[in-house]
């Protein structure tokens, strides 16, 4: 099972898998790029910090942790890192969209390293808590990640999983929440807004980290303890992110999530950072 290389730079890593995740907008339009560019760290400090047990060659394996990515719109970043990994040739990354590829513009368990549909939002939770709770039973020592955006917290679905969650004493359950602030039509807090989500998770017997979400070092050290803490509670990582980060026009933008930057944008960036 591997875990990871402590030769790896995350942040070059990270910096690779953001040129990546342009390169492959760049090509592919249709791809939800600004949702994908928030959790970029999130996903590298998971995959390549020493955090997660996998087998790119045999993604099944029953000694594998899970990693339910909830919001699969949003993890295009996640391509480059699992052709990296070895999960799937590089060359898929040429032919994402296009007609006999697995790579759709909404990833689903096709690709090899998704574990479940990701394509109607608030349910990634109340799975991956299902997972924990059965993982428990087995007297398993393995782990389950749900990787959520804040935006889908405004689902109903994800509360009933927070509390089941609870109820159950799932430590072997790690909620990552992308907290950038925007959902499809407009920032969270206009919406319905998440202040204090922390206090709101510790109120319903979760343990919570907070943590810069671009700060990959900071992402890693802080999964690393959630990871081990097993206290029969539920535990989530409250992650302050950048929705379309790094990108001028969209970081940040109340409507990054349907805007694509042009052709010419993405050249230049990819230009001024090697």
């Amino acid at each position: 099972m591997h875990l990871n290389d402590n030769s790896v730079d995350l942040r070059k890593k990270a910096h690779w898998v953001w040129r990546e995740t342009l390169a492959i907008h760049r090509r592919t339009p249709e791809t939800r790029l600004a949702s994908s560019l928030s959790p970029i760290e999130l996903f590298v400090a998971l995959y390549y910090g020493g955090i997660i047990r996998f087998d790119a060659k045999n993604p099944y394996a029953e000694g594998r942790d899970r990693c339910i990515i909830s919001k699969g719109h949003g993890s295009i970043s996640m391509y480059p890192i699992f052709a990296d990994l070895g999960f799937f040739p590089v060359e898929e990354l040429q032919r994402v969209c296009q007609t006999g590829s697995f790579l759709g513009g909404i990833p689903d368990p096709v690709i090899p390293g998704y574990e479940t549909v990701n394509g109607s939002l608030g349910h990634g939770l109340g799975v991956g808590s299902g997972i924990a709770l059965a993982l428990k039973r087995k007297q398993s020592e393995r782990s389950v990640f749900v990787v959520v955006g804040d935006g889908e917290l405004h689902e109903g679905a994800n509360w009933e999983a927070i509390m089941f969650a609870s109820q159950h004493r799932l430590d072997n359950l790690n909620l990552i929440v992308d907290n950038n602030g925007i959902s499809m039509l407009g920032y969270t807090d206009e919406i319905v807004s998440h202040g204090q989500l922390s206090a709101r998770l510790v109120a319903f017997g979760w343990d919570c980290f907070d943590v810069d979400g671009h700060d990959v070092i900071a992402v890693q050290q802080a999964l690393t303890q959630m990871k081990i803490k097993q206290e029969g509670k539920p535990k989530a990582l409250i992650a302050r992110t950048l929705k379309g980060h790094g990108v001028p026009g969209l970081e940040n933008a109340p409507l990054s999530h349907i805007i694509n930057p042009k052709r010419e944008l993405i050249d230049a960036l990819l230009e001024q950072n090697p």
